[in-house]
């Protein structure tokens, strides 16, 4: 089918950029009907003060062939997240996709900075936007996606259970927000498998997202040209690439063996046979331990 996700609703909350707009598109072109939620529209930008906003990702949803519906939403605050489920209740009636890929830290953590040299207000609100904002989305969107059986929930993180639990993660507060999200996968698993719902954490890889191209002055078009200086760029992926894993997950009818799993882009890529927009099956989490982490010259040979 050149549409399995026809008549399914989904959710992509944090969809303005990055992974979350990567996922939005490709749900589309799956055919769903897809609501994108964020802070930047074409009339406000949020602390970000970047371009994109979630009318265009919306619009990339509609020209990928499904429906994109973009719904301004600060996810910490619980009373526009409850008018945002109202709305998608009155409107379909149903969910089927909810997809928690709310961050908004990239501006606020210190690389390397120990608990006690990090500005304090900028880790907790990393943690805030990071951790509470998840819940907060869970807690009134969950009740939608229980009306029908099959639902599932995909908590976006960075990095897997396995090597989150070997790797710090380059400050106190970042290792904690993105442990905790991969434990939301694994909590919700347990509370929404005996109700007919499966809940997964997931993971890019190296994401070539707009603001890490940007960060290398480099286009989608020429990012190699970025490799001189960052050798094991060169096993980075599109955000379309994982957006390909969850339109997959979602379209799968035996998604429930993944459920309270940790996942990546790279390990569904070879479960389900999609590839990213050149073709290739970048393994990115394979590629970290024992090429980068490893000390061992980049050479992605095997690996994408």
């Amino acid at each position: 089918m050149s549409q399995p996700l026809k008549g399914k609703v989904a959710l992509v909350a944090g969809a303005t950029r990055g992974a979350g707009r990567g996922i939005a598109v490709e749900l589309g072109a799956a055919g769903a009907t897809v609501y994108v939620t964020g802070r930047s529209t074409r009339d406000r930008r949020s602390e970000y003060d970047r371009p994109e906003t979630i009318e265009d990702t919306a619009d990339l949803v509609n020209e990928a062939g499904g429906a994109g519906i973009a719904v301004p939403a600060d996810h910490l605050d619980p009373a526009q997240v409850r008018t945002l489920v109202d709305r998608i209740a009155d409107a379909e009636g149903r969910l089927d996709v909810l997809v928690n890929n709310i961050w908004g830290g990239e501006k606020l953590f210190e690389w390397e900075s120990p608990v006690w040299e990090h500005d304090l207000d900028n880790g907790l609100r990393l943690l805030r936007l990071a951790v509470e904002t998840h819940a907060i989305t869970s807690h009134h969107a969950l009740p939608l996606l229980l009306r029908n059986p099959g639902g599932l929930v995909v908590e976006m993180t960075d990095g897997t259970a396995e090597y989150n639990g070997a790797t710090y993660r380059n400050t106190f507060f970042y290792d904690l927000a993105k442990t905790s999200v991969l434990r939301m996968g694994f909590a919700l698993g347990h509370e929404l498998g005996p109700r007919g719902a499966t809940a997964v954490a997931l993971t890019p890889g190296w994401l070539r997202s707009e603001m890490m191209l940007e960060h290398y002055g480099v286009g989608e078009d020429n990012w190699r040209d970025a490799l001189d200086r960052v050798p094991h760029f060169a096993i980075s992926e599109t955000p379309r690439y994982v957006g390909r894993a969850v339109a997959a997950l979602a379209a799968d009818p035996d998604v429930a063996r993944f459920n309270g799993q940790s996942l990546s882009s790279g390990g569904l890529a070879r479960t389900y046979g999609f590839t990213d927009l050149d073709g290739s099956r970048p393994d990115a989490w394979r590629y970290l331990v024992e090429v980068q982490d490893a000390g061992k010259p980049a050479d992605t040979t095997g690996y994408r």
